[in-house]
C-alpha cells in the first residue's frame, strides 16, 4: 500500500519520483484522478524529465509520503504522456477552480486537496478551502502554527468533503458524485441562485442546465433580469424551453421580454402551444402595467355549480398553479361576476351554489394601469392578488402581490416588454 495515512497534494507535487536505486525519473507535475468507490481516486502521476512528460501508474507507485515519492520502475520505462482534455488532472483542472460547497450554500476556491489510503488506492477525500492550504503551498503552514502558538492562538482547519462537492464546470464531471447534486438540489432556489450569481456567467449556466428542470425554474425566477437573459440565451433552445414551460407564464415572460426578439420567437417554438399563447399574451402588454404584471394562471368556475362540485375540480385544476387564494367566477364569455376565497368555498354548505357564497362587490384593475395603480389598489383592500378585467369585464388574469412587489422595490432593472 504506498500511502498510509494521509497527504496533501501540493506536499509532493513538485517533488522528485525516485527509482529503486533511489534516482530521480523526473518530478511529479500532475496528478490524473477518476472516479472510485466510494470516493475519486489517483489513477496515475504525471512526471517530467527533461521536458518530457511521463506518465506512472498508480499500480508503479512504490511509496508516496511527506518525504519520498517512489516507484518500482527505472527512468527509461516510464511511459510518454502528451497533455489532453480528456484526463482530469487535478493540478491543472482543480487546484485554484472555483467549486460550489452544497452544506454550505456557498462558493469556495480549493487551495490544496486532501488525500488517504483507501484500500490500497489514494482516495481524495476533501479540498482545503482555508489559509492552511494556501500556507501550506508556500511551505509556510509549519512557521504559521509556530508563530500563532506564541499568542495562544491556532491556524484553523477548514476542509471540505468531497461528499459536500459540486463542480461548476463540466470539465469535472468525470469524478461529480450523485450526492452532492441532490443536496444542491434541496437548496432553496434563492440559495443556488446566490451562487450562481458569484460565478462568471458560463460556470454559471453550465451549474444551471445541470439542475433538474423544476429546480433550475425556481431558481432562474430568482435571478436578475439580466442573469437570467444570459443564462436562457446560452442554452440550447430545446433546454432553456423546458425550463420556461415549467415556470409560471408571468415570469417566462419576464425572461423573454428581455431577451432579442428572434430569440424570443425561437424559444416560444419549442414551448408547447397552449403555454405559448398564454406567454405571447402576457408579452403584449407593457411591463409597468398590471397587464405586465399579471399571470394568466388562476382558477375560475361558472356561478352555477355547487361547492362540492367546485372543490372536485378544485383537487385537480390546482396541480399545476404555484399559489391560490380566490376562486374567480365567470359567466358564459368569461366575464367576472363574483369572487371567493379558498377558505370560503371550503367552509361553505357543499350543496350552495358558487353564486350563493360568491362576494359581487368587485375589485378590479384594467390591463392598462401602472403598477403603483395596482399596488395601492392592493394595499388599501388589503387583498392578495387582484383580478385584471378589459373593458367588456372578462377576467384576463391575477396580479398577485408577489409579483407587485418584486417589481416596485428593486429599483433598477426594469424590463422593456414587447410582443413577438
Amino acid at each position: 500500500m504506498p500511502l498510509f495515512g494521509e497527504i496533501f497534494l501540493s506536499e509532493f507535487v513538485g517533488k522528485s519520483l525516485l527509482d529503486p536505486k533511489g534516482e530521480s525519473c523526473g518530478r511529479v507535475r500532475d496528478v490524473i484522478a477518476v472516479k472510485g468507490d466510494p470516493l475519486p481516486r489517483i489513477a496515475a502521476i504525471i512526471v517530467e524529465l527533461k521536458r518530457q512528460l511521463y506518465r506512472v501508474e498508480w499500480e508503479e507507485i512504490n511509496l508516496l509520503n511527506r518525504k519520498i515519492i517512489s516507484t518500482y520502475l527505472n527512468a527509461g520505462s516510464l511511459a510518454p504522456y502528451a497533455i489532453n482534455d480528456y484526463d482530469l488532472l487535478l493540478v491543472r483542472d482543480v487546484l485554484d477552480k472555483q467549486i460550489v460547497d452544497a452544506n454550505g450554500a456557498k462558493v469556495v476556491r480549493v487551495n490544496d486537496i486532501k488525500l488517504e489510503g483507501y484500500n490500497g488506492e489514494a482516495a481524495l477525500v476533501a479540498v482545503d478551502m482555508g489559509i492552511r492550504g494556501i500556507l501550506r503551498r508556500l511551505n509556510s503552514e509549519r512557521r504559521a502554527e509556530r508563530l500563532l502558538r506564541l499568542f495562544q492562538m491556532t491556524l484553523p482547519y477548514n476542509l471540505l468533503s468531497w461528499d459536500y462537492i459540486q463542480p461548476l464546470k463540466p470539465k469535472l464531471k468525470t469524478i461529480a458524485l450523485t450526492v452532492p447534486r441532490k443536496l444542491i438540489s434541496d437548496l432553496h432556489p434563492a440559495d443556488i441562485a446566490e451562487i450562481i450569481s458569484r460565478v462568471p456567467r458560463d460556470e454559471g449556466a453550465n451549474f444551471l442546465k445541470d439542475l433538474d428542470v423544476e429546480t433550475a425554474a425556481e431558481t432562474l425566477s430568482e435571478l436578475k433580469p439580466e442573469v437570467q437573459a444570459d443564462m436562457i440565451s446560452s442554452m440550447e433552445a430545446s433546454k432553456a424551453a423546458d425550463i420556461l414551460e415549467e415556470m409560471s407564464p408571468d415570469k417566462a415572460a419576464d425572461v423573454l421580454g428581455d431577451l432579442p426578439e428572434e430569440k424570443t420567437t425561437e424559444l416560444l417554438g419549442h414551448i408547447e402551444k397552449e403555454e405559448a399563447l398564454d406567454i405571447k399574451e402576457l408579452l403584449s402588454h407593457e411591463e409597468d402595467t398590471a397587464g405586465g404584471i399579471m399571470t394568466n394562471e388562476f382558477i375560475a368556475y361558472p356561478p352555477d355549480i355547487t361547492v362540492k362540485e367546485s372543490i372536485e375540480r378544485f383537487k385537480k385544476d390546482a396541480l399545476e398553479i404555484e399559489s391560490i387564494h380566490y376562486i374567480f367566477v365567470i359567466d358564459g364569455e368569461d366575464r367576472l361576476v363574483g369572487v371567493t376565497t379558498l377558505k370560503g368555498m371550503l367552509l361553505a354548505d357543499p350543496s350552495a351554489r358558487l353564486s350563493d357564497i360568491m362576494e359581487t362587490k368587485l375589485i378590479t384593475v384594467a390591463p392598462g394601469e401602472d403598477e403603483m395603480t395596482v399596488a395601492a389598489t392592493i394595499s388599501k383592500y388589503n387583498l392578495v392578488a387582484v383580478p385584471v378585467v378589459d373593458g367588456k369585464g372578462t377576467l384576463l388574469g391575477i396580479a398577485k402581490i408577489d409579483d407587485v412587489i418584486d417589481r416596485i422595490l428593486p429599483p433598477a432593472a426594469k424590463r422593456g416588454r414587447r410582443a413577438p
